[in-house]
């Protein structure tokens, strides 16, 4: 093994959303050249702590080439997110940027379910879906409507959870496993307390993330390079890096360019993700057109029925049990929920380090084309 990545594993990789953001702050405060900001949130901790949003600017304010790192997207994805962006501090990133280049550090932009260990936001939405139009119709996803009672079910053992396992596996049967995935993940706007709920509006980690690009220029800029880390799909340890369909075969074309073939695109059919609605990169398509490359840093945990079954039991927890949430029970699907997204082992550790200082360099080098 290489000891030093073991060691940065043990530095860089946090216990809790609190030790993590104590970590960036320390980091920021340690390279004597980052702008700290921090973005208060209205939600509190399991403890009723004070959770933020934490951004810290590196390199020239008034830069045409700017890159950005986002992590925990999905909260309780953070710790690897804020794993890998520490890792980047902790190696003196900022030391190779060049005049006209900045990097803008986006740290735990969904604070509650960092803090809480879930993937969503205080509203129950999953943020990666929320970067819809609202003054629009929204996406209908029918097939989800037809599965919805299953997915998220009263209970889960019993007849109740038997039957529901049946309609899920009917549905496979006749439609096949993809179509299954589609109308699980890609994104559904009926039933909040249901898994890939994009919400009934803007939520307000949305809100920050349009605010730190308000207050930072981001938008002007000429050219935008976004990395967000997520965790729980695809092979144990393994990074994937991600292009949405927002950006289009032209969007996956100028990451390719960047980051080599090991990109992967929904559009394509190569990606681990099914196409989905609402993401993150909508937002940057949005704003920036082909002005940008945006890039989602997926590192695979455990299989995919282990993270169903994790992500199936925290909904249900909070749908059906909330009495429960500060109970054992309820304790207990919140550890798992973070095991799962989450492996504390050395050798997933190395592998998201390895691999995101990678990817880091290559943002760099693409920040220069």
């Amino acid at each position: 093994m290489n000891d030093s990545i073991l060691d940065a594993a043990k530095q860089h990789f946090s216990s809790t959303y609190f030790e993590a953001r104590q970590k960036f702050r320390h980091y920021v405060s340690e390279s004597k050249v980052g702008e700290m900001a921090v973005y208060p949130s209205l939600a509190r901790g399991p403890g009723g702590e004070e959770l933020t949003t934490d951004v810290a600017w590196f390199g020239d304010r008034h830069a045409t080439k700017v890159g950005v790192m986002v992590s925990a997207t999905h909260g309780v994805e953070g710790y690897c997110g804020s794993a890998a962006q520490l890792g980047w501090l902790a190696g003196g990133g900022y030391d190779s940027l060049k005049s006209d280049e900045a990097i803008l550090l986006v740290h735990g932009l969904n604070p509650y379910g960092f803090a809480w260990d879930r993937r969503v936001t205080q509203e129950g939405c999953d943020l990666n879906r929320n970067f819809v139009d609202f003054a629009a119709p929204l996406p209908h996803n029918e097939a989800y409507d037809l599965l919805a009672d299953s997915l998220v079910p009263p209970e889960l053992d019993g007849p109740v959870f038997a039957a529901a396992e049946a309609t899920i596996e009917k549905f496979r049967t006749v439609h096949g496993e993809l179509a299954l995935r589609k109308a699980r993940n890609s994104g559904q706007y009926r039933h909040p307390t249901g898994i890939f709920f994009g919400g009934f509006g803007p939520t307000i980690a949305r809100r920050t993330l349009e605010r730190i690009v308000s207050d930072y220029e981001i938008a002007s800029r000429r050219w935008v390079l976004i990395i967000d880390y997520h965790t729980g799909l695809g092979p144990y340890g393994y990074g994937e890096l991600q292009c949405e369909q927002a950006s289009g075969i032209s969007g996956y074309q100028r990451a390719r360019d960047i980051f080599g073939p090991s990109v992967t695109s929904p559009d394509l059919g190569t990606s681990s993700a099914v196409v989905l609605t609402g993401t993150q990169d909508d937002y940057w398509q949005r704003i920036l057109a082909d002005r940008h490359v945006y890039v989602c840093l997926e590192f695979g945990t455990y299989p995919t029925d282990a993270v169903r079954a994790a992500l199936r039991a925290d909904h249900w927890l909070y749908a059906y049990r909330p009495a429960e949430i500060e109970t054992d029970i309820g304790r207990g699907i919140r550890r798992r929920v973070k095991e799962i997204y989450y492996p504390a082992r050395a050798d997933w550790k190395e592998m998201v380090l390895y691999r995101g200082s990678q990817v880091h360099r290559q943002m760099i080098e693409g920040l220069r084309r």
